[in-house]
């Protein structure tokens, strides 16, 4: 049988685990979502410069 201080260890560890792993995931998401941003922009940056230039002639 676990005593007090056993039992508070492992919640502490099983927590501290968790919080890690989430923080990981959320930089994760935020990371693709970032990336699917500069993405898109690029892509309407793009479409905007062969308009131009299609335009011209």
């Amino acid at each position: 049988m676990p005593t007090v201080k056993q039992l508070a260890d492992i919640g502490y560890k099983t927590f501290s685990t968790s919080m890690i792993l989430l923080t990981v995931y959320g930089g994760y998401l935020c990371s693709v979502r970032a990336y699917h941003y500069f993405q898109w922009r690029s892509s309407l940056r793009q479409a905007a410069e062969e308009q131009k230039t299609s335009g011209a002639l």
